[in-house]
């Protein structure tokens, strides 16, 4: 653990988790200087709550700074290949991540969701059934509040429930979490590494500093893959999979189900949930699993878990309008996340019923390996974003591919298509950051898009299937304007 008072600390790229690290540094007696390549209104904006904490601000630095420090400290945005980062490991600056700053100024234990997909929701879940139990925590990590933003607070909480992507667990030390939780590892982000194995081990370092008393659950597809590249497992395991009945907590006939000593019983019906589809069912299984580490009484989960809804952005249900749904999965970031959408979806007799808006930014990931279940499911794909011909090379062999010029477009077009009992389904498999800022405004926009449709236009019907929604251009083309 590092001590920081009166330490000269370098913090590499800022925005709010960067912000978050200087803020602990101050707070923690440290001197702080912070730097970022860009140099936009948004930075200067950060820069100016900074400088009057102390916090010496460099915007538009390409090379680091000349002078010597104690630690270094990235955000999980910035690669670790970047050139700033390499000087630092060259003058041999002890560096880490903002996140595990933030666990080593906590001062309570933490539980640690990470994986492709599902972390998001899981964490949510075992936040729910923690405070139904009236245990004191907080939720942060990625995609929530930073880590650094909570440590001060931490010695009132029980538990800190962690959030943690494979950038974040690049840049650890020390982090060792009493419970540990791995969803699945399906390929993603091979933009940033050089080939799956590499992602792998990257998240297999949520393991790597656990003891044997501390609890590691795993799917255990995913515990197949960390054992091919032979990486340690030193705590107790639990397996849970929707698809592998070997595991200790598994499904049969839409049943959760549990052959855990003193614990082999039914445990959840899966029918009797607002969450549904195989990925939901493992999301619904580690925090049974948590819960259960955790002496939580199995009653009290069932009836949290029953009741959860899915979450904004994720498999959302945005309207039905003249039969015709709208889905918007914008947090599906990967291939793996859309074909789990498109499975999800109930079928209509072997013949497609499914309109999929997909593209953004692609992060190097192969998109011929849906195909097969594309040509079962999907009607048409229109393509949006800096991937759309990558994808369409790829796609057109199993169904219709559109390339169009934004997500507006998008939906008009779609709903234009679509007759009663056809599903227009946005779940992109690609990041948001060529057009939108996160997935949560990518999702934002799909949603107004979709509640614009019927709309009556001023100058007249668009001309659609009788069927069809309603398609108000005029405002289509004020929401486009409003949000680039």
């Amino acid at each position: 653990m590092y001590e920081l008072e009166n330490k000269q600390v370098l913090v590499i790229g800022l925005g709010a988790r960067g912000r978050a690290a200087c803020e602990l540094l101050r707070g923690s007696g440290a001197n702080v200087m912070a730097v970022d390549e860009a140099d936009t209104e948004e930075l200067r904006a950060e820069a100016g709550r900074l400088r009057p904490l102390g916090v010496e601000v460099e915007l538009g630095a390409t090379v680091a700074p000349n002078r010597q420090f104690s630690l270094a400290v990235v955000s999980p945005a910035v690669p670790g290949n970047t050139a700033m980062v390499l000087e630092m490991r060259q003058r041999k600056v002890p560096l880490i991540g903002e996140f595990e700053l933030g666990f080593q100024q906590a001062k309570c234990l933490s539980i640690a969701v990470a994986g492709t997909n599902g972390k998001g929701t899981t964490a949510e879940l075992i936040e729910h059934l923690l405070a139904h139990n009236h245990r004191k925590i907080e939720l942060c990590g990625h995609g929530s509040r930073p880590v650094c933003s909570v440590a001060l607070e931490t010695k009132e909480l029980d538990f800190l429930v962690l959030q943690v992507n494979s950038f974040q667990l690049e840049t650890t030390q020390f982090f060792r979490p009493a419970v540990a939780v791995l969803m699945n590892l399906a390929p993603d982000h091979l933009d940033r590494y050089a080939s799956h194995a590499d992602y792998v081990r990257a998240n297999a370092r949520l393991f790597q500093n656990q003891q044997p008393f501390d609890w590691a659950i795993v799917q255990s597809e995913a515990l197949a893959q960390l054992r091919s590249l032979d990486l340690p497992m030193p705590s107790k395991v639990i397996t849970f999979s929707a698809n592998n009945r070997r595991a200790d907590i598994y499904m049969e006939r839409g049943l959760i189900m549990s052959r855990l000593p003193d614990w082999s019983w039914p445990l959840l019906n899966l029918d009797e949930c607002q969450l549904q589809g195989s990925h939901n069912a493992e999301n619904l299984m580690a925090a049974l699993a948590v819960g259960h580490v955790l002496r939580l009484p199995l009653d009290a989960m069932v009836s949290v878990l029953k009741a959860e809804r899915p979450g904004p952005h994720r498999f959302e249900r945005v309207a039905e309008l003249n039969g015709v749904q709208f889905i918007n999965d914008s947090k599906a970031t990967n291939v793996d996340a859309l074909q789990k959408a498109l499975l999800s979806l109930p079928g209509t007799g072997g013949e497609p019923n499914v309109w999929l808006i997909a593209g953004g930014k692609d992060k190097g990931l192969e998109y011929y390996d849906v195909g097969p279940l594309l040509s079962q499911r999907v009607k048409g794909a229109f393509l949006i974003g800096e991937a759309r011909e990558k994808i369409r090379a790829a796609w057109s062999l199993f169904t219709p591919c559109t390339a169009v010029s934004s997500l507006l477009e998008a939906v008009s077009v779609a709903a234009k298509n679509a007759v009663s009992g056809d599903v227009i389904l946005f779940s992109p498999a690609c990041s948001s950051f060529d057009q939108f800022r996160n997935y949560q405004h990518r999702g934002e926009v799909f949603r107004q898009a979709v509640n614009e449709l019927t709309t009556p236009t001023r100058s007249g019907s668009v001309e659609s299937h009788p069927n069809a929604p309603a398609v108000n251009t005029d405002k289509l083309q004020s929401i486009e304007t409003k949000n680039k």
